[in-house]
């Protein structure tokens, strides 16, 4: 397997400590949002209420301004075949089971929301994590349509965008954060990029030998459209059941092309008005 890519470094830190991250297991993920509460907790967010959502046991819904940590509930149904799992009783029989992720912002590889951050709130740390500078930003939202994940929001409370630091404060005292802290089941596991990546692959093939075979990894591949994510999950299922998109792209991938075609046109209308000057004389 290759090594992830070093963004920290391509930024312009020289001596930096390894890139890190977070590998989500959600096979083993319990939906008991400890990740949830412990992330509030640490970055002193407010509380979102206690009214669910009506679509399973969830009273967040999202990623937002003031949930940088959210677990999905998705109750499927199904014979065996269908969902990927080793057969119980007959092999026509209805199963049931529940998937469950916490979700959490990928810092990407390439991030669309450093590239057009006109303040430099947003900013790549010495971890090769994507930062914002709450004293820098000015709530402009340019970030927000510019994630292909939909993660970074403006904060109702303070006007300024907002999402997760991947505890940026914790890893300088040399401890993890938060989540993966008080996650019971080790569903979300925090370390070296590179080390994460080969212990997800195996996590795969030992789920594919017990009969998952639904079993798959996301954003892991440093050839993707984001050039790999910082934060990568095992999934259950297809990408779009747990609300990611199925093939996300950097959103500011096409802007160089698209300069030099705007410059090439206004060189070209620059050249016909000329010359329609020089006609007339």
């Amino acid at each position: 397997m290759s090594a992830a890519p070093d963004p920290a470094g391509e930024t312009g830190y020289g001596q930096h400590p390894e890139r890190v991250g977070f590998f989500t297991d959600t096979s083993v993920c319990i939906g008991c949002k400890a990740c949830e509460v412990a992330c509030k907790e640490w970055n002193l967010l407010p509380e979102d209420g206690m009214e669910l959502t009506g679509m399973s046991y969830d009273n967040t819904g999202d990623l937002s301004g003031t949930t940088w940590r959210h677990v999905a509930f998705v109750e499927q149904r199904g014979t065996a075949a269908d969902l990927g799992m080793p057969e119980i009783g007959a092999p026509d029989q209805e199963q049931v089971r529940w998937l469950m992720s916490s979700d959490v912002c990928k810092h990407c590889t390439h991030a669309a929301c450093l590239d057009v951050c006109p303040t430099g709130a947003l900013i790549r740390t010495e971890h090769g994590t994507v930062l914002v500078q709450d004293d820098v930003c000015n709530g402009c939202g340019y970030c927000v349509p510019a994630c292909p994940y939909g993660v970074i929001d403006i904060r109702p409370d303070t006007g300024g965008a907002a999402k997760c630091t991947l505890c940026q404060d914790r890893l300088g005292a040399g401890l993890m954060p938060a989540c993966a802290t008080a996650c019971p089941t080790e569903s979300i596991q925090y370390g070296p990029l590179d080390e994460l990546r080969e212990r997800a692959a195996r996590r795969v093939d030992e789920l594919h030998e017990q009969g998952v075979s639904s079993a798959r990894l996301y954003g892991h591949e440093p050839d993707d459209g984001v050039g790999g994510d910082g934060a990568f999950f095992l999934l259950l299922d297809e990408p779009e059941v747990y609300g990611l998109p199925p093939d996300p792209v950097v959103t500011t991938r096409d802007l160089p092309s698209m300069w030099k075609h705007a410059a090439a046109a206004a060189g070209a209308a620059a050249a016909l008005i000329a010359a329609s000057f020089v006609g007339r004389r």
